[in-house]
C-alpha cells in the first residue's frame, strides 16, 4: 500500500511502514497482518515525526529554532516540550563535563563532513569559539535568551527524541502490538512480540572499504548508534570524525569509528553513544562503567 507520504509492505509475520524524515529512512515494523492498524500506526508516526522536525529542526524556516537562533539576544517564548528538551540538554552538558554542548552546532559553519579533504582554516574555527558555551544560555519554563551570534542545535538528540515519542504513541494506539521504530538506526521496540522471538535488527558497522552491518537481536527497549561511517573528512591518511570538541572546535581525537548502545530508551542510548565518542581513546573504559550492553568498533 502506498500513500503520498508513506508506504506499507506486507511481510510474513509483520507489516513494514516506511517514510523519510530528519534526513533518514524511517521504518516501523508492526507485528500484525491488519493493514488498517498498520496504516493507522504509520500515519500517526509520520504525523508526529513531521511535527517534531518542523518545530525543532535548525533547517526549517520560521519555526521555534529559527526564532531562537535569530533572536539577537531578545527573549523567545517556549512551551513545556521545548523546556523539557532544554533541561535534557542541560543534563547532557553536566554529565559530560561540558563536552556535550548543543551550542557547538555553530561549528558547522566551518566544518563540512562530506568525505573530502577540505579542512577549515584555523582562523575560521577560532572566530566561532566565542559563540559556544551552554553556560551562556539563559532559560526558564517560559522563555529563553540566546546571545547574539549563538545558535542551538538539537541534532544530537532530536532523532532519538522523535523515536521515543513515536514509540510511546504506538504503544498508546496498539497496546498489545510489538512495534519497532527505526529512524536511521536509532531504534525503540515498544514491547515483546507475542511469540517471544526477538526482532532482528541490522546495525551499520565500519568496514575497511565499504559499509557493513551486524545483526542484533532485540526484544524491547532502545538502540542507538553514533559514528563517522557517513560523516567524516579524510586528509593525508587521517580520518576526522564529525564529533567535535566544543572546547577546541576540532574533531575528537582517537574516537571509535562507531558505538552502538542498548538502553531502556532510545534517547538514553543515543546520549551514551555520543558521550562514549566524546571520550576519544577512553571510550571503552567509559562504556564499561555504564553497565549497558554496547558494541564498539575502531
Amino acid at each position: 500500500m502506498t500513500t503520498s507520504t508513506f508506504t506499507l509492505e506486507q511481510k510474513s509475520d509483520h507489516i513494514m511502514g516506511r517514510f523519510s524524515a530528519m534526513a533518514s529512512p524511517c521504518e516501523l515494523l508492526i507485528e500484525t497482518q491488519d493493514s488498517m492498524l498498520a496504516n493507522h500506526l504509520t500515519s500517526v508516526a509520520y504525523t508526529e515525526t513531521q511535527r517534531i522536525e518542523q518545530k525543532f529542526s535548525r533547517y526549517q524556516p520560521n519555526n521555534l529554532m529559527a526564532n531562537i537562533n535569530h533572536s539577537q539576544g531578545k527573549p523567545v517564548a517556549i512551551d513545556d516540550e521545548a523546556f523539557r528538551l532544554l533541561e535534557f540538554a542541560n543534563s547532557c552538558y553536566q554529565l559530560s563535563d561540558g563536552m556535550f554542548d548543543i551550542t557547538s552546532g555553530v561549528l558547522r559553519q566551518a566544518w563540512k563532513f562530506d568525505g573530502s579533504d577540505n579542512l577549515p582554516a584555523s582562523n575560521t574555527v577560532k572566530a566561532l569559539m566565542p559563540y559556544i558555551g551552554w553556560q551562556k544560555v539563559q532559560y526558564d519554563s517560559s522563555s529563553i535568551i540566546l546571545a547574539e551570534g549563538m545558535e542551538l542545535d538539537f541534532g544530537g538528540i532530536g532523532k532519538e527524541y522523535a523515536v521515543d515519542c513515536v514509540a510511546k504513541l504506538c504503544a498508546e494506539h496498539a497496546a498489545t502490538t510489538s512495534v519497532v521504530v527505526n529512524f536511521g538506526g536509532d531504534i525503540q521496540v515498544t514491547r515483546a512480540r507475542h511469540n517471544q522471538q526477538p526482532w532482528h535488527i541490522g546495525i551499520e558497522s565500519p568496514g575497511d572499504d565499504k559499509h557493513s552491518s551486524n545483526i542484533l537481536k532485540i526484544v524491547s527497549g532502545g538502540l542507538a548508534t553514533s559514528g563517522d561511517a557517513r560523516r567524516y573528512l579524510l586528509k593525508a591518511g587521517k580520518r576526522y570524525s564529525h564529533i567535535l570538541n566544543p572546547e577546541t572546535g576540532y574533531p575528537i581525537e582517537n574516537a571509535p569509528r562507531s558505538v552502538t548502545i542498548a538502553a531502556p530508551h532510545c534517547i538514553q542510548a543515543g546520549l551514551l553513544a555520543t558521550l562514549a565518542l566524546l571520550q576519544g581513546a577512553n571510550a571503552e573504559a567509559f562504556l564499561e562503567q555504564q553497565n549497558v550492553k554496547y558494541w564498539c568498533y575502531r
